[in-house]
C-alpha cells in the first residue's frame, strides 16, 4: 500500500510519542530526511508525495531502532555541532549543544592571543578540537583519547573538515602521551557522571560509551587528575577550561584553587546551569 510523506511521518510520530520519546516529530523528520537524503523543509513542500516502498521499509526500520532507545545520531551517523555535521558512531559520545559554550570560549581565547597550541583531552568525535581548528586561524592541536575506536572517528572528522594537517592524535590516558609538550590552552569535556548514577540515565544515553560517561564514585575522578597535572603542561598564563555536570561547580572550582589557578570563573549554559569552569596558570609574577 502506498503512503505519502504526511502519512508516514504522522504514523511514526504517533508511535514515538506513545513510547514517550522526546521530540517525536523532530526525530521522525530527521530520520526520514536521512533515508530520502533531503531537507526536512521538503516535507512541508511535498507532504503529498508518495514514497517508494523501499524507503518506507528503511524508515520504519530506523523508527523501530529508535523505539529501542538508539539515539537518532547513531542511526543517521551524524550530529550537528557548531554548525558542522560531525560523523559519529557508538564509539563516541554524541556532541551536545551545551558543549558549544566550552568550545566557543576556548576558541575566543586562542583567537585573542593570535592562535597557539592547545590540547583536547578525551576528544571523542573530535567535536571540540576540530571546531576550534575550523574557526580559529593559526592554531594547532593535540587530541587525546584512551579509545582507539574513538580516535578513528576523530581522525575521520578532521579529514572531513580539512584540518588534519594541524592536528595530532594520541591514544592514551589524559596527559600520558603528551609528556614534554607545553600548551597555550587545555580543554576537556571529561566523563563526569557518578558511577552509581549511570543506571538512572535515559535509555538512549546508556547506549553511549561508558568510558565517556563514568566519572567515578563522585563524578570528579577526571577533574582531579586533569586539574592537578595541567600546570605542568601549560605555559604561564595558559588556560584550562572544562565542562562540568550539574551541581559540580563548587567542587571543581575548589580543585582549581588548590592547584593555584587564578582568575577562575564559571560560565552558564543557555538554561542557566553552571556548565564550564576555567582558570589560568599563575605567572611567575603572580606567584611572588
Amino acid at each position: 500500500m502506498t503512503k505519502s510523506v504526511f502519512e508516514v511521518l504522522k504514523s511514526a510520530t504517533e508511535r514515538l510519542d506513545a513510547k514517550k520519546i522526546d521530540s517525536p516529530r523532530l526525530d521522525a523528520e530527521i530520520l526520514l530526511a536521512h533515508v530520502l537524503n533531503c531537507r526536512r523543509l521538503d516535507f512541508y513542500i511535498d507532504a503529498d508525495k508518495i514514497l517508494p516502498l523501499e524507503s518506507i521499509l528503511r524508515f520504519n526500520e530506523l523508527i523501530n531502532r529508535r523505539l529501542e532507545g538508539i539515539p537518532v545520531a547513531y542511526l543517521t551517523g551524524t550530529r550537528e555541532f557548531m554548525g558542522l555535521k560531525f560523523s559519529v558512531n557508538e564509539n563516541v559520545l554524541i556532541p551536545r549543544p551545551d558543549t558549544e559554550i566550552l568550545t566557543e570560549f576556548v576558541g575566543e581565547f586562542l583567537r585573542s592571543i593570535g592562535g597557539g597550541f592547545f590540547a583536547d583531552l578525551g576528544t571523542g568525535s573530535g567535536a571540540i578540537c576540530i571546531s576550534i581548528l575550523k574557526f580559529v586561524k593559526n592554531v594547532r592541536a593535540c587530541a587525546v583519547d584512551i579509545s582507539e575506536n574513538a580516535l578513528d572517528v576523530a581522525k575521520f572528522n578532521a579529514q572531513k573538515f580539512h584540518v588534519d594537517d594541524r592536528a595530532e592524535f594520541f591514544c592514551g590516558n589524559l596527559f600520558d602521551p603528551l609528556e614534554g609538550k607545553i600548551f597555550d590552552a587545555i580543554v576537556s569535556n571529561p566523563p563526569y557522571i557518578p558511577t552509581n548514577d549511570l543506571k538512572t540515565l535515559q535509555t538512549e544515553v546508556q547506549t553511549e560509551p561508558k568510558l565517556a560517561l563514568d566519572g567515578g564514585n563522585d563524578g570528579l575522578d577526571f577533574y582531579r587528575r586533569i586539574i592537578s597535572d595541567a600546570p605542568k603542561f601549560l605555559r604561564d598564563g595558559g588556560l584550562l577550561a572544562v565542562e562540568i555536570g550539574i551541581n559540580q561547580a563548587s567542587a571543581v572550582k575548589n580543585l582549581f584553587e588548590r592547584a593555584n589557578f587564578v582568575d577562575i570563573e564559571i560560565l552558564n549554559d543557555l538554561s542557566g546551569i553552571e556548565r564550564v569552569i576555567f582558570g589560568f596558570k599563575s605567572s611567575v609574577i603572580d606567584q611572588i
